[in-house]
């Protein structure tokens, strides 16, 4: 292993696309570190990702929710610690059939992927808590992986507002002890940016778990 590599402070702003894989066996080796992120499509995803590793192409933001159907993963500057983008559930116009091979697919991903230490978990402040946002909670709660939520589109709300949303959030999920990190999050003002990169860097950075 390059020793410049493990030395060096992570940088978020080093993220670069990898790969892309439509099934587990098509992702990078499984060892090393991974943070992935999910969201319902239409949560503001794509911009959150753009936000924290400070380029705007990095991921894909399109005006038709939905259109990235790919596992993408984004290596950073310290070997094999690694960023991923999972698919945008909610709006996608794709037949019944692909919906349920891709949700298939990414399941295998958050239940097989060993290197996987958390999962941020996007949502829009203004429709907090969706039906898809519950069942990923659900999910970590059950396989003891940590969460961050990042409550994004804050700048569309005032502060006030803002605030009172993320009290209802954090009543709500004050039973979950996966819930690590609860974020309020603008790609636009900035807001949380620097938290969620202090998370992300404390996960990335932990010991690797004993395997059992």
């Amino acid at each position: 292993m390059d020793p410049d590599l493990t030395q060096k402070s992570l940088s978020f702003n080093s993220a670069r696309f990898m790969i892309s894989a439509s099934k587990l066996n098509e992702c990078p080796p499984d060892h090393g570190a991974e943070v992935a992120f999910a969201g319902r499509s239409n949560a503001g995803k794509s911009s959150a990702l753009n936000a924290i590793t400070a380029n705007g192409k990095l991921a894909r933001t399109s005006k038709t929710p939905g259109r990235t159907r790919l596992i993408n993963f984004f290596s950073l500057n310290r070997e094999h610690a690694r960023l991923v983008d999972l698919p945008g559930y909610g709006y996608a116009k794709v037949s019944r059939d692909m919906k349920d091979d891709w949700q298939q697919h990414l399941g295998h991903y958050l239940n097989d992927r060993r290197c996987l230490r958390g999962l941020v978990l996007v949502m829009d402040i203004r429709h907090p808590l969706t039906d898809f946002d519950q069942m990923m909670v659900e999910w970590c709660e059950h396989n003891h992986l940590p969460l961050m939520i990042l409550a994004t589109k804050a700048d569309k709300l005032k502060f006030g507002q803002a605030k009172t949303a993320m009290l209802g959030i954090a009543k709500e999920l004050k039973e979950y002890q996966c819930v690590e990190h609860l974020i309020m999050f603008s790609a636009t003002s900035k807001r949380g940016v620097d938290e969620c990169r202090d998370a992300l860097t404390q996960w990335l950075e932990a010991p690797e778990p004993e395997l059992t």
